[in-house]
């Protein structure tokens, strides 16, 4: 039978990168065309990141790792087809005496009992603060005695400076080479990587082999202060227009009514029918709608109408003169409508409602500032660019939107946002870094992110971050589609 042929989709794994999504490829028996494909996947994705010279290292890791997790899980079915308990000493001792020669002239076998286990390899790739970081999971917990000999093969391996220093003294021929850690590590060492960036975790569910590589700090500081040249620079992003600094000035006031509010913000009949819209959308829940500009104002209430202005403040200066801006707007508002519902179904705090909303409307500002840039901006970008000797890469990394948070941040900052809105724009690609106070906005407004996505096709249910998922008490893809089939229901009933 022909081999299958793997085709790899480089503007799914460019957009991983940009987002900061993991990548993730999940296999059962580790053929042979699916570690060809692996190796292709990992340099398309070094590649994004200017780490080419990296690829045979990190292909080396993973396949050394890939191999060790399917031995893992044949090591599970072959116990289990004689009757061995892998936990009991003397079981262990017994089995491991035939499992190489056994598996060995017998592995198809094997392998299909793998499968109908459901025992899977699964990489996982991603950015994320900062760093590179690859895992590879299986589905099984590592036994004592496993574990044991995987920390006397780390701890071993930190005397060897060579592959000469390490043969002769590592080789283990019980469970294979034996001398496959130890090159790993090597091979770290080699790409001045400590110890620390590579751990083995398990528990009673999951084994997981992790590498973290720092992005190169100069890369990242390329970045950080191109992010704060555009910030510093964009002459036309100003400060809020007056009406609104007006409205915000009032309600700061402790002697203001809220019928001065409601008079100064009928005076700009557009922010008068942005906030009748609000009002009357689905996130108030009213039995009868609402027309009076007064009675908008009291149902919105002080934290309503200050969270309003900072949306629709942003949303006046940076327009949607563009298609690219207005498809970036939509999917601004279907997030917040998508964050707003999640808390509403979960966590139920009304105290943090109003604060998703806005939130999810403004957690990708970031991008909508990289594209109201005029030219002339973009010429004094290249300048500093030019006088700093940034690479070309560094521009490219921005114009890609991988920068878009710190950006966003920076900007929100400059028009002093309240620090929990700007936690959501910084942060909500990377919400375990955020402060834990603001975690839970954080986190809503990363899955609803993150469901638009999802509902696109762009992203699959495996690469949604788990311990978010976990919070919100959902376990299933099942569960997510249920949701999102109610979720974008009811977006799409309050536009039409």
């Amino acid at each position: 039978m022909a081999e299958q042929v793997l085709t790899i989709d480089e503007s799914k794994v460019k957009k991983a990168v940009q987002s900061g999504i993991p990548l993730t490829i999940t296999t059962y028996t580790l053929p042979h065309e699916m570690e060809a494909y692996i190796e292709q996947v990992i340099a398309v994705f070094l590649r994004q990141v200017d780490k080419e010279d990296l690829k045979d290292y990190i292909v080396y890791c993973v396949q050394e790792l890939a191999g060790n997790a399917k031995k893992a899980n044949t090591k599970r079915v072959y116990f289990m087809e004689r009757g061995l308990d892998l936990s009991n000493p003397k079981d262990y001792k017994d089995g491991m005496v035939s499992f190489k020669e056994d598996t060995i002239t017998n592995i198809a076998h094997f392998l299909q009992l793998q499968k109908e286990k459901g025992l899977y390899i699964k990489l996982i790739l991603q950015i994320k603060s900062n760093s590179i970081n690859i895992e590879v999971r299986n589905n099984v917990a590592i036994t004592k005695t496993e574990l044991i000999r995987i920390q006397d093969k780390l701890a071993r391996s930190q005397q060897f400076d060579s592959l000469e220093d390490a043969i002769g003294q590592v080789l283990d021929d019980s469970e294979g080479a034996g001398l496959g850690l130890v090159i790993l590590v090597l091979m770290l060492k080699k790409i001045g990587l400590n110890e620390e960036c590579f751990d083995i975790l398990s528990n009673e569910k999951e084994t997981v082999a992790r590498i973290l590589i720092p992005m190169d700090k100069v890369r990242v500081e390329n970045l950080a202060a191109l992010s704060s040249t555009i910030v510093e620079n964009v002459n036309s992003l100003p400060q809020f227009p007056e009406n609104i600094l007006l409205v915000q000035k009032l309600i700061t006031d402790p002697k203001a009514e809220m019928t001065d509010i409601a008079r100064k913000i009928s005076m700009d009949p557009s922010l008068t029918a942005d906030l009748l819209k609000i009002v009357n959308s689905a996130q108030y829940m009213l039995t009868k709608k609402v027309d009076g500009i007064a009675e908008a104002v009291k149902m919105v209430g002080i934290r309503g109408i200050k969270n309003l202005l900072y949306s629709y403040g942003t949303q006046k200066i940076l327009g949607e003169d563009s298609a690219e801006k207005k498809a970036l707007w939509e999917h601004s508002y279907r997030t917040a409508f998508y964050a707003f519902n999640l808390v509403k179904n979960f966590h139920k705090d009304p105290a943090i409602l109003d604060d998703v909303y806005v939130g999810g409307i403004l957690h990708d500002m970031g991008k909508i500032v990289f594209a109201t840039v005029h030219p002339d901006l973009m010429d004094r970008i290249r300048e500093f660019c030019s006088e700093k000797d940034l690479p070309a890469s560094t521009m490219e990394d921005l114009s890609a939107g991988m920068n878009h948070s710190d950006i966003g941040a920076l900007i929100a900052e400059k028009w002093n946002f309240p620090e929990a809105l700007v936690a959501v724009v910084r942060y909500h690609h990377n919400p375990s870094a955020a402060p834990e106070k603001y975690r839970t906005m954080v986190e809503t407004v990363y899955l609803a992110n993150m469901f638009c996505d999802y509902e696109k096709g762009n992203i699959t249910f495996e690469q949604l971050d788990p311990e978010v998922l976990k919070s919100f008490s959902i376990s299933t893809k099942n569960q997510i589609d249920k949701l999102l089939e109610r979720f974008s229901a009811g977006f799409r009933k309050e536009n039409l």
